[in-house]
């Protein structure tokens, strides 16, 4: 398979930093799969570097009160227990310079057909609160000013992270134009969670060919009936049979497949498709960037 070294790529190196290496959440994950594509010969002139995100620009999604707080350390125990991550300058400059990537990888995706974010898929974080290790919403965030400058029509927002899409489905549900579809396994964290404009729970330990034929079914569909400007493709690998916090029994080669159907779907539709890594849980870090890699390979084979 011959990968194109042309296909844009978003990423900085505030992604990674110091961080409790034990921690569930990996945050070397990021760096780890820069040097991953990096390897495959992908990463060169290609790389695009995301500005630092002010606080005032997530102000369009996100609660005024709420962001401040969080950039300036002003939340209480219950609200940082919530989001399960410790605060920091690092983790907030990484926090509020990922969006701006998702939004950087949006618009490159516009512009070329297809892009991919070596970050993004914080669905969790609502307007008003973080969640489930997400701070702020790339995906809402991008949505919403792409669509508020008139960038897009409309947008479709394509989560197949193995968690259902809370954040993203509560802070658009008023917004006609963005259209969030989540596929995730049912009995998974969030335990309470906000209804998309489609939702597939998918049942434990669903394997591969039951679970390629629904992603194919809804995607093909989805296009047909909304015809997006745009998709943004949460590309999450925590369906993996062996992921911590996964409970599906996606193989190695289904989340391969599973990649390769959505970006052909799309490619094949004209609409462009801009994807993010989403969640991936693993005490093996290069194992786990090697599995964030997947998608990226895939676009770079087209």
């Amino acid at each position: 398979m011959s990968l194109n070294p042309n296909l844009p790529l978003v990423y900085h190196p505030n992604y990674s930093f110091s961080f409790d290496p034990k921690h569930r959440f990996v945050m070397s994950k990021f760096a780890l799969l820069y040097q991953h594509v990096k390897t495959l010969g992908l990463a060169g002139s290609n790389i695009i570097e995301p500005p630092h995100g002010r606080v005032e620009e997530l102000e369009i999604v996100h609660c005024e009160n709420y962001i401040h707080d969080l950039w300036h350390n002003r939340l209480d125990e219950k609200a940082m227990r919530r989001i399960g991550l410790p605060w920091s300058q690092a983790l907030m400059n990484r926090t509020f310079t990922a969006p701006l990537g998702t939004l950087q990888t949006a618009r490159l995706a516009l512009k070329n057909g297809l892009a991919c974010h070596l970050a993004g898929g914080t669905h969790h974080a609502h307007s008003d609160f973080g969640s489930g290790f997400c701070m702020v919403n790339d995906l809402a965030f991008t949505a919403q000013t792409l669509i508020q400058n008139r960038e897009v029509t409309n947008v479709l927002i394509f989560d197949l992270d193995v968690h259902q899409g809370d954040g993203t489905a509560a802070m658009l549900a008023h917004q006609p134009y963005a259209f969030t579809c989540s596929i995730h396994c049912e009995k998974n964290f969030p335990f309470r969670k906000s209804p998309s404009d489609l939702d597939i729970g998918l049942a434990n330990n669903m394997q591969d060919a039951e679970y390629l034929g629904i992603v194919d079914n809804t995607l093909q569909f989805l296009l047909h009936e909304l015809n997006p400007d745009l998709v943004l493709y949460d590309a999450g690998v925590d369906i993996w049979q062996e992921d911590g916090l996964g409970k599906l029994d996606i193989s190695w080669q289904g989340i391969e497949k599973r990649d390769h159907i959505v970006l052909k779907r799309c490619l094949a539709n004209n609409t462009p498709v801009a994807t993010v890594i989403g969640g991936g849980y693993d005490r093996d870090h290069q194992r786990l960037a090697q599995r964030h890699g997947i998608v990226i390979e895939q676009a770079a084979s087209f």
